[in-house]
């Protein structure tokens, strides 16, 4: 059986040093989204979503492997974050932030293998946020990167790291803040968290 895992076949999108800021072009890859806004620590439609999200990718991961003898690692959680007044994107006041969070689906899938498990999977579980989700591609392209290791409400200093590389090399900001989650939260101590910070530039 064929397997495919993720954290080696692109690595160097979803590994990156803790210690650089590496450069990277992102290949468009399709993924399964939803939108929301709010704090995450207090928000149900976050919880929810993630919940949905999982169940969905794992239903895909599944059904691939039994009909196309295709095995592979599920991609982790990512999410965009911005506020409509940038001012406002403050890691210690997340109210005001609007986020969309996505996992990303490996080539064999497709826009019908999403629609018949989403079905499925809305009958079994019953998640009325699986009507939400939406399956389409993303194109960062350039971006640069760094791995956060620790709590999520130590990210300020990491974040503003990669923002200075940025304008150190000439370059501007461009696109929405993104965060990988590679860490299993309800497991893993906060120290230990493992997140890859990615901003894209022009």
């Amino acid at each position: 059986m064929k397997k495919f895992d993720y954290s080696k076949e692109l690595k160097s999108f979803y590994k990156p040093s803790a210690k650089t800021i590496s450069e990277v072009t992102v290949p468009s890859l399709y993924f399964l989204k939803i939108d929301g806004e709010g704090d995450p620590n207090h928000s149900d439609r976050f919880s929810q979503s993630v919940e949905a999200l999982f169940a969905l990718s794992y239903a895909i991961k599944f059904f691939i492997k039994k009909k196309m003898e295709l095995d592979y690692r599920v991609f982790p959680l990512e999410g965009l974050w911005w506020a409509d007044d940038m001012r406002a994107f403050d890691v210690e006041n997340k109210s005001d932030w609007k986020w969309t969070l996505m996992i990303a689906q490996p080539q064999w899938v497709n826009e019908t293998i999403v629609e018949e498990q989403r079905s499925l999977v809305l009958k079994k579980k019953g998640l009325e946020f699986l009507k939400l989700l939406r399956y389409e591609p993303y194109d960062e392209g350039k971006a640069a990167q760094i791995m956060h290791i620790g709590p999520f409400s130590d990210e300020g200093p990491t974040i503003e790291k990669v923002h200075q590389y940025i304008t150190d090399s000439g370059k501007q900001l461009s696109g929405l803040h993104h965060e990988i989650y590679l860490s299993d939260i309800r497991k893993g101590k906060p120290e230990n968290w493992k997140t890859v910070i990615r901003q894209p530039f022009r």
